[in-house]
């Protein structure tokens, strides 16, 4: 099957406003597919580069350098409307993404109309909001989004998503702003659109647990960069990478492992340490190990790139074998 996303060796920088101030490089040497009905975890810390990434399969961050096509057409300006037809953005504030002036018939039929969808609109946007969770559609139809609630008003923006059968939803930590009690219900719904329709969907979060409960294959980014990428049970039940052993220590879920503190500070994507980029944090240089194994000086001094450790597991790190 050919992929319904296919980003290669992508690079998104952002140049500073000041004359010769420095250039962020926000996304800098991304590539990864994503198959029809997969749901791909896009997991890493604020700042890694992973909703910048997303951004860009709309084109809403244009590309330094690289592709990506995503439903085997190339995201540039001339098929941005067909790009945007197939893969639909889900944000992470329902509040700020809504309109409190539209209702939520409103809200739904937006996409609907820009798009010219063929049918009648209310039952296009009726249909839509039962698929979401929301029924009698009828109900919601002439509210506003402060007369529901946040999960409701969630669902709100999932139905405004799905009303244009996309083949890729990109959802941007798509239950954050939700209580414990809603979330459950989100991802199930999100899960369902997957089994049941054959939707792909990029889920952006810091937080492995969640990624553990719904998605296939997980890739860990760091500064700017997939540090690994693998099935969701292998990257969880054996990590590779020392980052992803930190976040992954955390986890409620994951006992099994002793927490990790990284050291030094957050990274800076305008200053990308020289040799591994995690060097400056990683526990096995900051305990000597990696000195006294003697490959300390690759991880200051060269680069690494992802090598597959096993069946569909890669990871990028000099301290494997």
């Amino acid at each position: 099957m050919n992929p319904v996303l296919s980003i290669r060796d992508a690079h998104v920088t952002f140049t500073s406003r000041r004359r010769k101030g420095p250039s962020v490089r926000a996304v800098d040497g991304v590539s990864l597919d994503v198959q029809p009905g997969e749901v791909v975890a896009l997991v890493g810390e604020s700042g890694c580069g992973k909703t910048t990434l997303v951004r860009s399969v709309l084109g809403l961050e244009p590309l330094s350098s690289g592709t990506i096509l995503c439903d085997g057409h190339a995201v540039t300006g001339s098929t941005l409307r067909k790009v945007r037809r197939s893969a639909q953005m889900i944000f992470q504030d329902p509040s700020g993404a809504l309109n409190p002036r539209h209702t939520v018939y409103e809200a739904v039929a937006e996409g609907i109309r820009i798009h010219k969808v063929q049918g009648a609109e209310p039952e296009l946007v009726a249909d839509a909001l039962s698929r979401a969770g929301l029924r009698p559609a009828e109900r919601f139809m002439p509210r506003y989004p402060h007369e529901i609630s946040g999960g409701q008003r969630q669902r709100v923006l999932i139905a405004g998503a799905i009303a244009l059968n996309p083949r890729l939803l990109l959802a941007d930590e798509p239950v954050a702003s939700l209580d414990a009690s809603i979330r459950g219900e989100i991802l199930a719904l999100m899960r369902a659109l997957v089994d049941n329709e054959g939707i792909s969907i990029v889920a952006v979060t810091h937080d492995l647990g969640l990624a553990w409960n719904i998605a296939d294959r997980i890739a860990v980014m760091y500064l700017g960069r997939i540090v690994e990428v693998g099935d969701t049970e292998q990257v969880l039940s054996a990590p590779q990478h020392p980052y992803t052993k930190a976040l992954l220590s955390v986890v409620p879920e994951t006992s099994r492992s002793e927490q990790q503190i990284l050291v030094g500070e957050a990274p800076d994507p305008s200053n990308i340490p020289s040799g591994c980029r995690f060097h400056p944090r990683c526990p096995v240089v900051a305990s000597g190990e990696a000195e006294r194994l003697g490959f300390q000086n690759r991880c200051t001094g060269v680069d690494v790139e992802l090598v597959l450790r096993g069946a569909n597991h890669s990871a990028a790190c000099h301290a494997l074998p």
